[in-house]
Order: structure tokens, then C-alpha cells, then sequence
């Protein structure tokens, strides 16, 4: 667990035991980062910001669904991230953040034992970069809140853009497919769609989400509401974008799955077309292969009178299914 203090001209890290102490300044407010939810991180929600059960509950488990709690002293606010793993596995990476008039508390996972401290903590680091660089300069834990909150939207964006840049060379893959092995550019093209309709799933949600935040005019403040309307928006947005390229990326995979049917149905066709012509020969060669008819000897005249019909009935067949256009 990581410690600051915000100020309108630096960012000055401090050790957890710097927290109540840091409380009380008023030259700044305090930001606490958690890469994993432990004991100390229990300790300080509980006896220095007072969070409800509910929220340690919520920090300490594993949550699938974004969700907004307001309280008297603060707002627990709950999105995702999603990060591509491999076999086309997406992580729902999870950001858990407490928002006070005096402090933010950011608490990342559970997370996967694959994803790597450094992917799950990507947007909150990216965000103190900023601050140390000068780029940022929040006054309120709701202005630190709501730049973190911008830094996921983008990551969904990105993932979705993504999606976007390999959707270009699967079309042409379709479009140039023999079709000897389709179950292959099936499956990549099935594991993008996974891939997609995740991230589109998340950013409805935490759409969702905020929204809610910004008609809560009595736990939250009007720059609060006007943040959250913002963030909503950029999550609109991106659930927007994923719901293009899903229109794209589904008909990629309609026109694959018709043209890959298609010729299933034509090869089917001149099956049964070999199908029939071959069954009168068969018929006949079953009769004659009956042990109730016993030649001591070969007639050649009545076999030759035999192979002839067989083969008159399947020239005929052959022409008769040559005019209905099977082949």
C-alpha cells in the first residue's frame, strides 16, 4: 500500500502510518493506492476513513459487475478494465475506489495469479506519472477520481480500436478463404468477437454506473455530478464504438459461416447426386449376387445385356440430374 499527499504544486509520498496525520492537513488531500486488499489496507479503511462493511466486503471479493454505493462520508465506486490474455481469455481487471472530501482510496483487484501487479495497476500509475510530470494538477479527490476514471475509458477504447485493426485483415481472409480449413479462422474470428463484446459489456456497465453517480445530488457534489456526467459520456462512447464493430464483425462472420454452408450444401449435392446414379448398378449387382441364381458358367451375352442397362440407367440419371442443375 502506497501513501500520498496531493498539493496544488507536488505529490508527496508518505509511509501508511503518515495517514491520520496526513488527514488532518489541509494543504492537500490524501491518496492511498492498494495494489492488493490485506490487512493494513482493511485496517486504515476501518479505523481512519470509517468505510462500511459493505465496502470492505466488496474490496476483499472478487466483483464481475461495476456498481456505485453513496454514504455520508464518501462514494464507493466499482469499474473494470479488460485486458486480452492468451487462447483469447480477457481479464476483467477491477478498480475499486473510495472517494471522500479529504482522501481516495484505490484498491485494485482480486486479481488472476496471470495478470501481473504491473497490468492491473496500469491506469492508476499512469495517472501519478502525470502527476509527477506536472501534467495533472487535481484539487479534489473527485478531480484525481475522475482523470482515473478517464484512464479506463481509454483502455476500453483502446481495446476496442484494437479489435478494429485486426477486424481489416480477417475480411480479407474471408474473402480469399478455399475453405479447407474453416474451423480455424472460425475460431479466431469467434475469440474476437469474445473479445469485443467484454469490452463493450464493460463500458455499458460502468455507463451505467455513472450515470447513476451523477443524480445523486445528495451524497455527491455538483463538480462531482459534473465529472460523472462526463465519464458517462466517454463510456457511452466506447460502448458505442463496440457496438459498431460488432455490427462489422458479425457480418464478417454471417458472410464466412453462409459462404462456408454454402459450399457444404453444394458438395452434399453432388454426393447424393453420385449417390443415385450409382444406386441402380448396385441394385442389380445385389440381385445377381444373390445365391438363389447359380450359374455353372458365364453368360457373356445376358452380362453384356446387364452392363449395358446399368450403364443406360446411370447415363440417364446422370442427365436427368444434369437438367435439374445439381451439378
Amino acid at each position: 500500500m502506497q501513501a500520498w499527499l496531493v498539493t496544488a504544486g507536488a505529490l508527496e509520498e508518505h509511509p501508511s502510518s503518515d495517514i491520520p496525520a496526513l488527514l488532518e492537513r489541509t494543504d492537500g488531500f490524501v491518496w492511498v493506492d492498494a495494489p492488493d486488499f490485506d490487512d493494513e489496507v482493511e485496517h486504515v479503511l476501518t479505523e481512519h476513513l470509517h468505510a462500511h462493511p459493505l465496502v470492505l466486503r466488496a474490496c476483499r471479493e472478487r466483483n464481475f459487475v461495476p456498481t456505485v454505493h453513496a454514504y455520508e462520508e464518501h462514494v464507493f465506486v466499482i469499474v473494470h478494465t479488460p485486458l486480452p490474455g492468451e487462447g483469447g481469455h480477457v481479464h476483467m481487471l477491477e478498480l475499486d475506489q473510495l472517494v471522500g472530501t479529504r482522501y481516495l482510496v484505490t484498491v485494485h483487484g482480486p486479481r488472476n495469479p496471470a495478470v501481473s501487479a504491473a497490468d492491473a495497476t496500469a491506469q492508476t500509475d499512469a495517472v501519478r506519472e502525470r502527476l509527477l510530470a506536472g501534467r495533472l494538477r487535481p484539487t479534489t479527490p473527485g478531480e484525481l477520481s475522475y482523470a482515473i476514471g478517464s484512464a479506463v475509458a481509454r483502455r476500453q477504447s483502446e481495446v476496442v480500436r484494437s479489435v478494429a485493426q485486426r477486424l481489416p485483415a480477417l475480411e480479407m481472409r474471408v474473402m480469399g478463404s478455399d475453405f479447407h480449413q474453416p474451423e480455424a479462422l472460425l475460431e479466431e474470428l469467434f475469440l474476437l468477437r469474445h473479445e469485443l463484446l467484454i469490452s463493450r459489456t464493460q463500458a455499458g456497465q460502468a455507463h451505467d454506473v455513472f450515470g447513476r453517480l451523477a443524480s445523486l445530488e445528495r451524497f455527491s457534489s455538483e463538480e462531482s455530478r459534473r465529472h460523472a456526467r462526463d465519464l458517462s459520456e466517454q463510456f457511452d462512447r466506447v460502448r458505442s464504438m463496440a457496438d459498431d464493430e460488432s455490427g462489422f464483425l458479425f457480418g464478417v462472420i454471417e458472410l464466412y459461416q453462409t459462404r462456408v454452408t454454402t459450399k457444404m450444401t453444394v458438395a452434399m449435392e453432388r454426393l447424393a447426386v453420385i449417390a443415385a446414379i450409382t444406386l441402380p448398378v448396385t441394385a442389380i449387382a445385389s440381385v445377381y449376387g444373390m445365391n438363389v441364381i447359380v450359374n455353372a458358367q458365364t453368360h457373356w451375352v445376358q452380362l453384356a445385356v446387364v452392363l449395358a442397362v446399368m450403364t443406360s440407367i446411370s447415363l440417364w440419371l446422370l442427365r436427368w440430374a444434369r437438367r435439374q442443375g445439381w451439378w
